[in-house]
């Protein structure tokens, strides 16, 4: 019993991280929306479930990656508001996270429209 009351209590705590990223990041904001779009468009785009899972998948690591960069930041800046080379070294290497998946993200989608549209290689 304990056990399903640990899966319970760490359902609410991604729920709040949801809910804090949701009211604090304007990018996360954003990146929701175009992750509902791409999801509803990977799915109405002519294609097999693994071209399918691969667009859907490559949103989903946007996301992560935004998550991700929300947390380094949070952390630099509870840790001080001081400016201080390492922290902006850290804050950094998040926004090129974000930037990474981003990239990727427009490889996978770039790569599977041309081959839904017979322009593959």
């Amino acid at each position: 019993m304990n056990e399903i009351k640990r899966i319970f209590r760490a359902f609410k705590y991604s729920c709040d991280g949801f809910t804090a990223a949701w009211r604090s990041e304007a990018a996360f904001r954003l990146e929701i929306i175009i992750f509902i779009v791409g999801f509803v468009a990977a799915i109405l785009l002519p294609g097999g479930m693994l071209a399918r899972a691969a667009l859907i998948s490559s949103l989903v690591l946007i996301l992560l990656a935004e998550l991700a960069n929300t947390a380094i930041e949070t952390i630099i800046n509870r840790i001080s508001d001081e400016i201080h080379p390492l922290s902006k070294k850290a804050k950094d290497i998040g926004s090129l996270m974000v930037l990474t998946s981003f990239i990727g993200a427009g490889i996978v989608w770039g790569l599977v429209l041309l081959d839904f549209f017979g322009l593959g290689w």
